[in-house]
């Protein structure tokens, strides 16, 4: 019975998203077969594909946002983005800056101690938005329990690989706390009442009201496949903690390429963000958004994501002057908790960008080769 009301619950819910003739040009189909596989693959409750192209919006959903009530995941679901979130911390840190709030080339000590102290071999915003940190580590340490515990501790901390690219929640949840700062507030309240509201957002949060609360899903451990949620952290806003609908990430992706209605001053923070300002092995960094040339090649994107490459130090070549944002690229960042997984990638010389959202925590390589699948297939003459 149960498996009865979960097919009726997604088959209305197709029904909403698509409408009689929005599967027209095939993206039900070409999702499908995309993503068909891989949620099968992985168990994957519910997922949810939001394309954009040249500003039409278009949507494939499968499953349940929560299997407890056989609620089906829809373009309106709330999922966790993970360190997608770190997408709207990078570009908080531009609009500063083109309000004059604060300089990228300014030092981390400069914001946190007036320059009364080191920290990591005079790192700068510019080097924590781009994870050229020269190996600070992913998590904040199990020790510290709050920003100023963070503060002193880096204080003491010495780069173990100078000029290293280092994924780390420490160095952009640093950058997010000194950006909201530095305009007056906290980073959760700039967020939320300003920056998620300039890109058109209305159902994107960090803390989720009691009004939403119906519309968020809840993940679902990889392991025991038990019904979890993000758990608070030091810097957990900052770096991890948005959680977003496919359809207003839509928006935000009309906003990376060029289109749709923001404020003059963000269009230009987001132009910022996708300067290339380091070359690694696989792919350009910019500010948090990684670039490859496309047409892309797939096995170095999966690379490029693999938890090998991004759990290690990897060696880097700056790009200076840094290179303007291009047209001819795909532009992409993942996004995990432990019960969310998810998917961001943008083709600015198509016009197209595509959101991945699912309630499963699943490898990355998975959602690239996927979503790499859908782009080639919905650009096929």
């Amino acid at each position: 019975m149960k498996k009865c009301l979960s097919l009726v619950a997604v088959c209305v819910a197709m029904l909403a998203i698509n409408g009689p003739n929005a599967l027209a040009d095939g993206l039900d189909e070409k999702a499908r077969a995309a993503f068909e596989p891989v949620v099968k693959q992985y168990d994957i409750p519910g997922l949810v594909v939001g394309v954009t192209r040249n500003g039409k919006h278009e949507f494939y959903a499968v499953g349940l946002g929560s299997r407890a009530d056989n609620k089906a995941a829809t373009p309106d679901t709330l999922f966790e983005l993970g360190s997608m979130s770190k997408i709207f911390n990078v570009t908080l840190a531009a609009l500063a800056e083109q309000r004059g709030k604060l300089n990228l080339n300014d030092t981390v000590a400069h914001h946190l101690c007036n320059d009364a102290c080191t920290i990591g071999d005079k790192l700068t915003l510019m080097d924590l938005a781009t994870h050229h940190s020269g190996g600070l580590p992913l998590q904040v340490p199990d020790s510290i329990s709050n920003v100023d515990g963070l503060v002193t501790w880096l204080k003491d901390w010495h780069p173990p690989q100078p000029g290293a690219r280092s994924y780390s929640n420490i160095s952009i949840g640093m950058l997010g706390y000194i950006s909201g700062k530095s305009m007056g507030s906290s980073y959760k309240q700039v967020a939320q009442t300003m920056l998620f509201p300039a890109f058109g957002l209305h159902h994107t949060w960090i803390d989720v009201p009691k009004s939403e609360m119906r519309n968020y899903a809840f993940g679902y451990d990889r392991k025991t496949n038990a019904p979890i949620r993000v758990s608070p952290g030091v810097l957990d806003a900052e770096a991890y903690g948005v959680k977003s609908s496919a359809r207003d990430m839509l928006k935000v992706l009309d906003a990376e390429l060029g289109q749709g209605k923001v404020p003059g001053d963000l269009r230009k923070a987001i132009e910022t963000t996708q300067q290339g300002r380091y070359k690694t092995a696989y792919f350009t960094q910019d500010m948090i958004w990684e670039q490859y040339p496309w047409p892309a090649d797939l096995a170095e994107m999966t690379s490029g994501n693999g938890y090998d490459f991004i759990m290690k130090p990897q060696p880097v070549e700056a790009i200076s002057p840094p290179l303007p944002p291009q047209k001819n690229v795909i532009l992409n960042k993942t996004g995990s908790t432990n019960g969310f997984g998810g998917y961001i990638a943008m083709v600015p010389g198509e016009k197209l960008g595509v959101v991945v959202l699912a309630n499963k925590n699943y490898p990355n390589e998975a959602r690239v080769q996927a979503t790499y699948g859908l782009i080639n297939a919905l650009l096929a003459k």
